[in-house]
């Protein structure tokens, strides 16, 4: 993932900006005595992105994944709709309590740009309903140059998306963010609509991280930067999650990257370990590698 991408990123300031006080009050809302979910994975199961991680002899990749991860941001679907076969092959390959977060097709959200795309999102929903218990959540990741100018089409988008279908929004152009009121109204929107707002955390765009949760759920997307500074990056995550928690949060997705995905799974380990401690998850901590020579990050 190459979104975000600097020469220097220990020139860039990686401090977390404060949570929005709207995101505290929406969490205390919303508090419930449900125990807390947390589900982190990587973007991809491929042996090629993620070369070093799957021992020698791996039969199936998406097997052996599930076995060290509880969940996947499938950017698969991005690239092509699955069919309903695709979907159940992927299903019936992982267990109870793994969960995929399938990403909205670009046909729709950058060829289409949100026009005449009822057939092709009635065609993803259709397919996609049949992970069943394993569905996490959608998500809607629009180009760069989508601006607020086309805020009617989004919010038309989103009114007409199908009912009780969980959906996720990322929206990537600055205009979004430098204007308070176009944020306002865009978060309200999300609200509205019960839309999870997408946190991007990637060195280049540090205005994508705009801490406001519309929904009691935090959807974030972790890139990093390859560098020592990533392990400060997710330790201070994990500090403002445990934060959340306590506020009331009541489930967290966290997806890795990185701009050179091999070293996901590294990082995605050294992350579950201390939001393990931190907060009383007790999800598994990946393998970091086949013993090929890849046990530290760096």
């Amino acid at each position: 993932m190459k979104f975000g991408q600097v020469e220097n990123p220990e020139e860039i300031d990686f401090t977390l900006p404060a949570t929005a006080t709207e995101t505290i009050s929406l969490l205390n809302k919303n508090r419930k005595q449900e125990p807390f979910e947390a589900y982190v994975g990587c973007a991809k199961w491929n042996k090629a992105d993620l070369k070093g991680f799957y021992p020698r002899g791996t039969k199936d990749e998406l097997v052996y994944y599930a076995q060290q991860f509880n969940s996947i941001e499938l950017n698969a679907t991005f690239y092509n709709s699955p069919s309903k076969e695709q979907v159940i092959t992927w299903r019936e390959k992982t267990d109870e309590g793994f969960k995929f977060f399938p990403k909205i097709p670009q046909s729709v959200s950058h060829f289409g740009r949100l026009l005449n795309t009822d057939e092709k999102v009635a065609a993803f929903v259709d397919a996609t309903v049949n992970f069943e218990d394993r569905l996490g959540m959608a998500f809607l990741q629009m180009h760069d140059n989508y601006k607020p100018k086309d805020f009617d089409r989004l919010q038309a988008f989103l009114e007409g998306f199908p009912k009780g279908y969980p959906l996720a929004v990322e929206v990537r152009n600055g205009e979004w963010f430098t204007d308070d009121a176009i944020q306002q109204k865009l978060v309200a929107l999300l609200e509205k609509t019960d839309k999870t707002n997408v946190i991007v955390d990637t060195a280049g765009r540090r205005e994508l991280l705009h801490m406001r949760l519309t929904t009691p759920f935090a959807f974030v997307r972790f890139v990093g930067a390859n560098h020592p500074s990533d392990y400060d990056r997710l330790s201070s995550w994990v500090v403002r999650i445990k934060e959340w928690k306590v506020a009331g949060l009541q489930k967290l997705y966290f997806f890795i990257h990185q701009n050179v995905e091999v070293e996901s799974p590294l990082l995605a380990a050294h992350f579950i370990a201390e939001l393990n401690k931190a907060v009383g998850t007790e999800l598994n901590i990946p393998n970091k590698g086949n013993g090929s020579g890849q046990s530290t990050l760096f």
